[in-house]
């Protein structure tokens, strides 16, 4: 008795590429019941009672694209941008160092030995940025006294009165007021500083 096939060589085809991949898991079995055997270390997360493994993907930046309605904005915001970049590092590192020496000056007894400290903090940022710090121009200097309040939580007026008391504190925002400066600033993050917030998010993310 003979069969004819109805089959056409597609299916046929299908079929062998099916079973090759059937044989070649049950030939895996052994290896795979091996390693299972040996063990292996995974993070999991467990979700009503089942555990599940989990896989955390490396982090990514999202930027949109900007746009400018002029080249007067696309310049202005060049510049901006070129200033933040420039004085971010000093207000980073001030902060850093008031930070270090924070245990310090809360531990001190008197007003001299916590000015010793500042003087400290002071030496050691002109030491890595002095020259860079004194050409600084008015715009920088406004940004970096915006900036000092962001990384610090207190105004340059703030730190000057703690560094060097009230006095020094007045003539210095008496000074810094014939520059169109205030050392009073407070850094408005979601307000009038928004546009250095963002610039800020993108320095830190290596985007620029």
């Amino acid at each position: 008795m003979t069969f004819e096939s109805n089959i056409g060589m597609p299916k046929v085809a299908f079929i062998a590429f099916s079973l090759f991949l059937f044989t070649s898991f049950l030939d895996a079995q052994p290896l795979n019941a091996q390693a299972a055997h040996q063990g292996f270390t995974v993070l999991a997360e467990i979700i009503d009672g089942d555990t599940f493994p989990v896989k955390y993907l490396p982090h990514v930046t999202i930027v949109e694209e900007k746009r400018f309605r002029s080249d007067y904005e696309k310049r202005r915001w060049e510049r901006l941008k070129f200033n933040v970049k420039k004085v971010y590092p000093y207000a980073k590192l001030a902060a850093e160092l008031l930070e270090k020496y924070s245990g310090q000056i809360e531990e001190a007894e008197t007003d001299r030995e916590r000015k010793k400290y500042f003087k400290k903090i002071e030496k050691e940022l002109l030491s890595q940025y002095g020259d860079e710090i004194k050409n600084m121009t008015t715009t920088q200097g406004r940004i970096l006294v915006k900036l000092i309040d962001r990384e610090t939580g207190e105004t340059s007026y703030e730190i000057v009165q703690e560094f060097r008391g009230n006095i020094s504190a007045f003539l210095w925002q008496s000074i810094s007021k014939l520059f169109g400066q205030n050392l009073k600033s407070r850094y408005d993050a979601s307000g009038e500083d928004a546009e250095i917030e963002s610039i800020i998010h993108l320095v830190e993310a290596g985007v620029i």
